[in-house]
């Protein structure tokens, strides 16, 4: 019996992934030739994104260049991107402001990296990879799911951020426990994960209206991904240093 009702089951759920499939399939091609290309000019310039990223990374490990200064320019640049109008005439220059910030940003990411290294350059490569994957199994679920499925989320996420916005201020003005440091972490992960979902999405109804602007789309993506990846390399760190605590008294005893 017990093996027969596994079979029937397994059947089951067979059949129900070959739906799921099937139906993911004629979702995608619901999305329009012209919405396509868009995704692949979105996703490529999030690569280079990414790419330059690494480079501020690397060259705050160089130089110690990351601080105030260099997360001011990140929002200076983000800022005047997105005051340049999106016209073909501009196309180079706002690509390069993209390029600029996200290497700023990486620059203002590098004191925290070098921790991390400090403790085990692992961590780095698990939290990089950890977040291209969960990036990319979030970004594929909401351009397979159903149009518009997703954009229910937009006011629970815009709620969200206000909530961890209000937590960091009285973390700061009052003092925060290591319990709402952590609530922070873990509750701002899923939150941003949730925007991966909710701004891919976005983007094809905004593409779908026609608009086309791939730096801005590209810039609210990376923005996506770098939250998550702090918020990730945060997590490991701390676990990593758990680990250190507990074989050293281990050692001690």
């Amino acid at each position: 019996m017990a093996t027969t009702g596994s079979y029937y089951y397994g059947g089951q759920q067979g059949s129900g992934n070959s739906s799921w499939n099937s139906s993911a399939m004629k979702n995608l091609k619901k999305i329009s030739p012209v919405v396509q290309n868009h995704l692949k000019r979105v996703y490529l310039s999030l690569s280079c994104a990414l790419a330059s990223l690494a480079v501020g990374v690397y060259l705050h490990l160089l130089w110690n260049i990351g601080g105030i200064l260099t997360a001011v320019g990140t929002i200076g640049a983000i800022v005047w991107l997105l005051s340049v109008p999106p016209t073909p005439y501009n196309e180079g220059k706002r690509v390069k402001l993209l390029m600029a910030a996200a290497a700023l940003k990486g620059a203002t990411l590098g004191p925290l990296v070098d921790v991390v290294i400090e403790i085990d350059p692992s961590i780095l490569v698990s939290a990089f990879v950890g977040t291209a994957l969960a990036f990319a199994c979030f970004s594929a679920s909401a351009i397979l799911a159903r149009r518009r499925e997703f954009l229910f989320l937009g006011g629970i996420l815009g709620s969200s951020v206000s909530i961890l916005l209000w937590l960091q201020l009285a973390s700061g003005l009052f003092g925060g426990s290591m319990a709402v440091h952590t609530f922070e972490i873990y509750f701002g992960l899923l939150v941003f994960l949730g925007y991966i979902i909710f701004d891919t999405q976005m983007i094809i109804e905004r593409a779908d209206l026609g608009d086309h602007d791939y730096v801005k789309h590209s810039l609210d993506l990376f923005t996506d991904f770098v939250a998550v990846f702090v918020r990730l390399l945060v997590i490991l760190t701390k676990n990593a240093e758990s680990r250190s605590e507990k074989e050293k008294r281990k050692r001690r005893a």
